[in-house]
């Protein structure tokens, strides 16, 4: 088995590299969000919200934005990892948030656009 690698290996080689274990890495996160209370917040609203509206795909058309990315991760918060790290999901200034009413997060999609 000389082509496997053990766990504390893939972390070292990860450490001398430079890079993260997590995919998207959590200073690109960071930078999105601002703090890590922002990105916690953030990624945790938007989970809900995706598990919501899978839980409710028999239902018809409902108020819950469908995820905005095609991801390969099926857990709702993974998804929205990849959805702030793209720039699909942002979080609102206080200002804009006391002014809404419904939403705490802003989606950007193309079908906002439209309307």
């Amino acid at each position: 088995m000389s082509g496997l690698r053990t766990l504390n290996e893939e972390i070292e080689l990860a450490d001398t590299l430079g890079r993260s274990m997590m995919v998207p890495p959590v200073e690109k996160l960071l930078e999105v969000a601002g703090s890590k209370f922002s990105l916690v917040s953030l990624s945790a609203k938007r989970a809900r919200q995706i598990n919501s509206y899978y839980s409710r795909l028999g239902e018809g058309l409902g108020s819950i934005v469908p995820p905005q990315i095609d991801s390969t991760s099926t857990k709702p918060l993974s998804i929205a990892f990849d959805e702030i790290a793209e720039g699909k999901i942002i979080p609102r200034k206080e200002e804009e948030a006391l002014e809404a009413d419904s939403l705490d997060l802003v989606v950007e999609s193309p079908e906002a656009e439209l309307e």
